[in-house]
C-alpha cells in the first residue's frame, strides 16, 4: 500500500507534536526556576511559578501550531455555513474551564477585598482576624499582592488563546483537524486557569486552617474551597493529556 501522506506533512506534524512536549518541558524548568527564586519566603515564587508553566505551555501549543501542515490541495471546497470558535472547542470542557476561570476571578476579589497588610507593612498579602480580644495575621493570601500579576497572566493568556481559536477557525483545513487543534489550544489554556485556581484555593484554605480563635473559618474554607480545588486538579491532569496527545483524549 503506497504512503499516501507526504514526507513534508508527516516532518511538520512530529514538529508540531515536539513542539508542545517541549512547551510542558519548558514550563517544568521555567516553574522549578521561579519557585527557587522565593528566597524571601513571601510565596511569590510559587504564585510566578503557576504563571510561568501555564504561558509555556501555551506558547509550546501555537508554536507547534505554526509548524502544522498546511492543506496543500489543487482544489478546495467550503461550505456556506460560517465557522465559529465555539463549534471548534470542545463544548463541555470549555464550560468547566469558563467557570472554573469565573471561579478564579472571584475567589480573588474577595480575598483582595478582606486582605490586610503583612508585618511589613507589604499591602494585600496577609488575613488578620480578630477573635476574643486577640488578632491574628496569617499569609501568604492572595490579596492584590499576588493577585494582580495572577490575572495579568489569565488575561494574557486568554487574549493569546482567542486570537489562536479565532486564526484556526477561519483557516483552511479540515474539520477534524481545526477541532484538534482547537482542543489543543483550549487544553493549554486551561493548564493556565486550572493551576491557578488550584494555587490560590490550596493558599486561601491554607491560611484560614491556620487560624486558632475560630475552628468554624476553617472547616467552613475546606468545605467551600476543596470542591473546586479537586476539580481543578483533575482539569490539570486532562488538559495536560490533552496538550500531549488532543485525538487521543478526544477519543
Amino acid at each position: 500500500m503506497l504512503d499516501t501522506v507526504p514526507a513534508e506533512s508527516r516532518l511538520r506534524a512530529r514538529a508540531d507534536r515536539w513542539a508542545r512536549w517541549a512547551g510542558l518541558a519548558a514550563g517544568v524548568v521555567v516553574a522549578q526556576l521561579l519557585a527557587a527564586m522565593d528566597s524571601d519566603g513571601l510565596g511569590s515564587g510559587v504564585l510566578y511559578a503557576l504563571a510561568g508553566f501555564g504561558l509555556c505551555a501555551v506558547g509550546g501549543v501555537l508554536l507547534g501550531d505554526a509548524l502544522a501542515p498546511r492543506p496543500r490541495e489543487a482544489v478546495r471546497t467550503a461550505g456556506l455555513t460560517p465557522r465559529r470558535v465555539r463549534d471548534q472547542v470542545p463544548p463541555r470542557m470549555s464550560r468547566l474551564l469558563i467557570l472554573q476561570a469565573a471561579t478564579l476571578v472571584l475567589l480573588l476579589t474577595v480575598t483582595t477585598t478582606v486582605a490586610s497588610a503583612d508585618d511589613l507593612g507589604r499591602a494585600g498579602r496577609a488575613f488578620a482576624v480578630t477573635c476574643g480580644g486577640a488578632t491574628e495575621v496569617h499569609g501568604p493570601w492572595p490579596g492584590s499582592f499576588y493577585a494582580v500579576p495572577i490575572l495579568g497572566s489569565l488575561a494574557v493568556g486568554t487574549a493569546v488563546c482567542g486570537w489562536a481559536l479565532r486564526r484556526i477557525a477561519h483557516r483552511p483545513g479540515g474539520e477534524q483537524e481545526r477541532r484538534d487543534r482547537s482542543s489543543a489550544i483550549t487544553a493549554a489554556w486551561g493548564l493556565l486557569v486550572s493551576t491557578q485556581l488550584l494555587g490560590a484555593a490550596t493558599t486561601v484554605t491554607g491560611a484560614l486552617t491556620s487560624t486558632t480563635c475560630d475552628g468554624a473559618i476553617g472547616t467552613g474554607a475546606v468545605v467551600v474551597l476543596a470542591p473546586p480545588a479537586l476539580l481543578a486538579l483533575l482539569t490539570v491532569a486532562w488538559c495536560f493529556f490533552t496538550v500531549l496527545s488532543p485525538r487521543a483524549a478526544r477519543r
